[in-house]
């Protein structure tokens, strides 16, 4: 059976922006010109930041939906998510591209009713939640899973800079970590305090 994937046409940039600052631009066109080329064969360059119009005061989602070309920007003030619980999911999901359909998603992450977000297993693997990549603390590095369902801008930075480490992550090592953090464009690098982490076969895990 293939994985299930997104059918949505339109993809999605997620950017912080705080005070008039647009964050980690570079990596975010890096990510839009590769998907358009993979997707839609394009040989042209959307440049993200001629479109932008950074709200001077404030901290903001900027909310891209894009194809061949841009079809919408929205600025969204920003309240973070409070996560201090994750359901361990099975999936098969294919989520390589940052789709703006996140349906299948939303269906998971309704099947964990009673959870703030879900942490999805793939082939007894750890990928990420449904809204953030996931590192762990080994009490020397942090290392993040080696094949995420989508790899994000901030994961992608923190590897460059020699912060991160990849490597795959087994769902019954992860009771080996001592520190659990999320990332993404918004969070940036947070680590999660008071985390319990649960899946189906009885097992527990808290940071």
């Amino acid at each position: 059976m293939s994985p299930t994937t997104f059918q949505s046409p339109l993809l999605l940039e997620t950017i912080k922006i705080e005070d008039g600052t647009i964050y980690n631009l570079p990596y975010h066109q890096k990510r839009c010109t590769q998907s358009r080329q993979a997707l839609y064969a394009t040989i042209d360059t959307l440049d993200l930041e001629t479109h932008i119009i950074a709200p001077p005061k404030g901290l903001y989602r900027c909310r891209i939906l894009y194809a061949e070309k841009i079809h919408a920007i929205e600025y969204i003030p920003y309240v973070p998510k409070v996560v201090s619980s994750l359901k361990i999911i099975t999936s098969d999901i294919d989520y390589s591209y940052k789709y703006a359909n996140r349906t299948i998603l939303d269906s998971l992450l309704h099947s964990a009713q009673g959870y703030d977000d879900i942490l999805i297993e793939k082939k007894g693997y750890i990928t990420d939640t449904s809204i953030a990549n996931i590192a762990f603390y080994d009490g020397v590095q942090w290392i993040t899973p080696q094949n995420p369902l989508l790899k994000g801008t901030m994961r992608q930075k923190l590897i460059d800079e020699g912060f991160l480490h990849t490597k795959q992550i087994r769902t019954e090592e992860i009771a080996q970590y001592k520190q659990v953090a999320l990332m993404n464009a918004m969070l940036g690098f947070k680590i999660v305090k008071n985390i319990n982490i649960h899946d189906d076969r009885g097992r527990d895990y808290d940071y």
